[in-house]
């Protein structure tokens, strides 16, 4: 079974590659946990990520966004002082501000996933590349996500970020053609 080259030999990524990346997803909590841990990526690999993720979980609440908005400064330093996450000050007031952002884009438009499904016309985008070198780092509608998000409040939303997530949540198919996930993904359809 041919899997996307990118990763490697780590069990955890496999396990993400095969059961998580380029699955649709229309889950607003979900939706709030991949832009927390797509921001938190920034500058970093995603096996970084990946590896923190439960760490993650325990430390903003299991990405609730409802609770993470009433962090103070003590959560706030917290968060800081947890060697089990990515402590960056930037990425963890965005974090904060972002779940503010989130729960009142999602208040007035009666849900998150409508409304960030928009910028792929409700759709997944069926990408047919044969190599990873071919992936953009960023696309159109990574840009006006990014510029919508960004009027919206969010922070550490480029377009490069807003790309990735798009790939996670399942918004774009870019596993390779050769990759057992494009087909049952819709791939060549």
């Amino acid at each position: 079974m041919e899997r996307c080259a990118w990763l490697g030999d780590d069990p955890l990524m496999m396990a993400y590659h095969d059961e998580e990346w380029g699955e649709p997803l229309h889950d607003d909590r979900r939706h709030f946990e991949f832009l927390v841990l797509d921001a938190f990526q920034a500058g970093l690999s995603w096996r970084t990520v990946l590896h923190k993720r439960e760490n993650f979980r325990r430390a903003l609440d299991d990405f609730d966004p409802v609770k993470i908005v009433r962090y103070g400064d003590d959560d706030r330093e917290r968060l800081l002082a947890d060697a089990g996450i990515i402590r960056n000050r930037q990425k963890v007031e965005a974090t904060i501000g972002n779940a503010r952002a989130f729960l009142d884009l999602q208040d007035r438009e009666g849900g998150f996933d409508g409304w960030i499904w928009q910028f792929t016309s409700g759709r997944t985008i069926q990408n047919a590349w044969e190599e990873l070198a071919e992936l953009p780092a960023k696309t159109p509608e990574a840009e006006a996500m990014s510029k919508a998000l960004k009027a919206e409040g969010f922070k550490f939303v480029g377009p490069t970020i807003c790309y990735a997530y798009m790939q996670a949540a399942g918004m774009v198919n870019d596993h390779v053609t050769r990759c057992f996930r494009w087909r049952e993904l819709g791939g060549g359809a």
